[in-house]
């Protein structure tokens, strides 16, 4: 059984950063792409960003592009997603996710396993 377990979320202004970590157990981490996803209140989860299981081709939403980077450590099992730059509108709970897979995708409908989530509040 997988385990996802966020951690990093909080609150801070607008402008600023934050660093979400994941940590995976319960499987050989190192073969498996990850991603980021996010639901916003009243809102769809929706597609962050999401790296492959070498670490060596990324995806980010339109959105976050440029002010968001997505990392890997296989070594230490943990997926990372560093947020700068941050704005109101990126504010959410914010979830690791694991497809079954080694390429990264950007469907939701690709990821089996999910973390609990960790809310992300950015105030202006």
């Amino acid at each position: 059984q997988v385990q996802l377990v966020e951690s990093g979320g909080g609150l801070v202004q607008a402008g600023g950063s934050l660093t979400l970590s994941c940590a995976a157990s319960g499987r050989t981490f190192s073969t498996k792409a990850m991603g980021w996803f996010r639901q916003a209140p009243g809102k769809e989860r929706e597609f962050v960003a999401a790296i492959n299981w070498s670490g060596y081709n990324t995806y980010y939403a339109v959105s976050v592009k440029g002010r968001f980077t997505i990392s890997r450590d296989n070594a230490k099992n943990s997926v990372y997603l560093q947020m700068n730059s941050l704005k109101p509108e990126d504010t959410g709970v914010y979830y690791c996710a694991e497809p079954p897979r080694i390429v990264a995708s950007t469907s939701i409908s690709d990821y089996t396993y999910w973390g609990q989530g960790i809310q992300v509040t950015v105030s202006s």
